[in-house]
């Protein structure tokens, strides 16, 4: 309908026009509202997972996967998967805690079998339970493809944000507030905040916040978890310089290249197709180690500007060695390169937190670099951590249900320590939604199992790094075996795919055709199984004389899996046995509300150590530092005497048992 001419159109048109926008007006709140609506309902979830290092992106996974609500919080969505240090996974156990990890579902050797520049078996030359896997990595490609696979994931939701605080009533876990003033709802919370829990740099005498360098600090957050009752303590940690390679003389160095064959480090993995890139090896000298002296005056480690101790043991400051170690007239560096399309280069064992002119003059020392260009400067970040005597095995924490640490927080270094925690709190954030039982892995099921354990019953007063000395049953807990061992687990998580469930199925039934065929074919009046004990036959020979054992052993890993059962038998067999004992006491449970203070015999060390570790069994209590076989000798006959004391009285409840 056309308006009239004249003042009538003009107001007619007038109200048409207020009306449209109304209208418009109407419809933007009503947007509004509903956006606001969904956004308030995509802060609601089951699980929050804090940071996402290799710790974080392993437990929101795992807790997305299993079907969790899940939302993966970090202060930086260009951060994620950073690696903060080498540009590397795996070496020397770590390499077996990422197999262990990708047996259980994780995503930590898929990404490194993708991105990897490099790949190498250490240790070949000593047995199998040393052998190792470890890999090159182009640090902003593996950033980038877990980032990927951590947006495609179903059920999680990757956000901005930095927190302030835990949401805690009644002694559980509701959520947490960022910096924002958003508040997240949650029924679990899992940190895994690496070093930026109060971080703190130093690069010669300047010091600033920071968790990472140009990357704030979690301040807030450690007020919190004090207010929530946990303990917290200071560690550090440096890094090395990085130099330009297109300054440095490669003629002068030794290459070290990896393997001609390299092994995936993922199950899920057939084979690895990239091109390699090498390494090279170069050397500390005396000069090197003057210049290092002269400056100790300047060093925040020595200076009293770094107050957390001297760091991780087994990776020093270059200034510890040359302290250390006096009598060393060199120190081993290796220069890998941090990615195919970047000249960065990471002097692997030059970390330091010295001043710029004093890491200039020292690099300009060494074989090699003579006239490198330093793109990146050293330095040294303090931190706050949680002692992890104050968690349950499971990872959550014995003050807050429902809050979960994992990671650097919990003291642990290294991006494979901090994943395989980040994949067990994952799993048990989500067993605990689901109201079942955590999963713990055993000391003689996993090295992910030794690490925990140490960390929860033993505790740390430095860096926790994993070794292979550190596992008792080191033989059965090989990387070449690790999906036998833990594979069981992820698929009853929900975590491993029904095609590679069968295709491990099949790897067993193989394995068992093959074993029962070398102990009943005969050569020359011995079994294969015989001939094969011998150091130099190998299944490959045998194969070549046996047709049907050719046929029946086509797969490396079936190859591979028979030889070492046969050649290490009596090896394996003594220590199943020792592996049958310990479980004996790790079955003899101790019961949660038991009163160590009700219990006269035992020293009140012991009593206090006991009090605050709260062991799950009597194998958990033996392995606390400064108990004593007297100690648990006093603990297994109190219990005895209570356990007959109920059977004498009929069921009891733990109240009643108490008085």
């Amino acid at each position: 309908m056309t308006p009239p001419a004249g003042p009538l159109r003009v107001l007619v048109c007038a109200v048409r026009a207020e009306a449209v926008e109304w209208c418009m007006l109407l419809g933007w709140l009503l947007s509004f509202g509903a956006d606001r609506c969904k956004s308030m309902a995509r802060l609601d979830f089951d699980i929050i997972v804090v940071g996402a290092g290799h710790a974080g992106c392993e437990a929101a996974l795992a807790a997305a996967r299993m079907g969790a609500r899940t939302c993966l919080l970090t202060m930086n969505l260009d951060s994620v998967a950073r690696m903060s240090c080498n540009p590397a996974v795996g070496g020397l156990a770590k390499g077996q805690l990422v197999r262990e990890i990708d047996a259980l579902g994780g995503e930590m050797g898929k990404v490194i079998d993708a991105t990897g520049i490099q790949f190498r078996m250490i240790n070949t030359g000593k047995g199998p339970a040393m052998h190792s896997p470890r890999a090159q990595a182009d640090k902003n490609a593996y950033h980038l493809e877990m980032r990927r696979r951590l947006e495609a994931q179903e059920n999680l939701l990757l956000r901005p944000g930095l927190l302030t605080s835990i949401e805690i009533r009644d002694g559980t876990v509701r959520g947490v507030q960022t910096q924002g003033g958003e508040p997240y709802r949650a029924e679990a919370v899992i940190l895994a905040t690496g070093t930026f829990l109060n971080g703190v740099l130093h690069f010669g005498p300047s010091v600033r916040p920071g968790g990472r360098m140009g990357e704030p600090s979690a301040v807030a957050l450690s007020h919190s978890l004090r207010e929530a009752g946990l303990e917290l303590g200071r560690l550090k940690t440096d890094t090395p310089p990085r130099v330009n390679g297109l300054t440095v003389n490669y003629e002068a160095l030794e290459p070290q290249h990896g393997d001609p064959e390299p092994r995936p480090f993922s199950f899920s993995t057939d084979r690895i197709t990239q091109e390699q890139m090498p390494c090279y090896m170069t050397r500390t000298n005396p000069r090197t180690h003057d210049i290092i002296l002269a400056a100790l005056d300047r060093a925040p480690l020595y200076d009293g500007q770094i107050t957390a101790g001297l760091g991780p043991r087994y990776c020093p400051s270059i200034e510890i060695k040359v302290l250390r170690f006096r009598d060393k007239d060199h120190h081993l560096l290796f220069l890998e390169p941090e990615g195919r399309d970047t000249p960065e280069v990471y002097c692997n064992g030059l970390f330091t937190s010295l001043p710029g002119d004093v890491q200039e003059e020292m690099v300009h020392s060494i074989e090699g670099l003579e006239h490198a260009e330093i793109m990146r400067y050293g330095y040294a970040v303090e931190y706050d951590w949680v002692p992890p005597t104050q968690l349950r095995p499971s990872l959550e924490t014995k003050r807050v249900a429902g809050l979960f640490h994992a990671g650097q927080i919990n003291g642990s270094s290294g991006y494979e320590e901090a994943a395989g925690q980040g994949i067990m709190a994952g799993i048990n954030a989500a067993r605990k939604l689901q109201r079942k039982e955590p999963l713990v892995l055993g000391r003689d099921e996993a090295y992910i199992g030794v690490l925990i354990d140490d960390l929860v019953t033993k505790g740390t007063e430095e860096p926790y790094r994993m070794f292979t000395s550190l596992a008792e049953y080191r033989l059965l807990l090989r990387q070449d075996n690790a999906d036998r061992r833990l594979m069981k687990y992820g698929h009853e998580n929900g975590l491993v795919s029904e095609g590679l469930w069968r295709r491990l199925q099949k790897k067993e039934a193989d394995i068992a055709a093959v074993l029962t065929h070398i102990n009943k074919a005969r050569r020359e009046g011995k079994t294969l199984a015989q001939l094969l004990r011998r150091p130099e036959v190998s299944l490959d020979q045998l194969a070549e004389l046996d047709a049907h054992l050719a046929e029946l052993a086509g797969d490396r890993q079936v190859r591979e899996q028979v030889e070492i059962e046969v050649k290490y038998e009596g090896y394996l067999r003594r220590q199943r046995g020792q592996v049958e004992r310990f479980r004996r006491s790790e079955d003899s449970r101790i019961p949660s509300w038991l009163d160590y203070e009700a219990i006269p015999e035992l020293r009140t060390e012991a009593k206090e150590k006991f009090a605050a570790v709260r062991p799950v069994s009597l194998g958990q209590a033996s392995r606390i530092s400064g108990i004593s076989p007297a100690d648990i000798s006093m603990l297994m006959v109190y219990m005895e005497g209570r356990r007959r004391l109920k059977a004498g009285r009929g069921s009891a409840s733990p109240s009643a048992s108490r008085k």
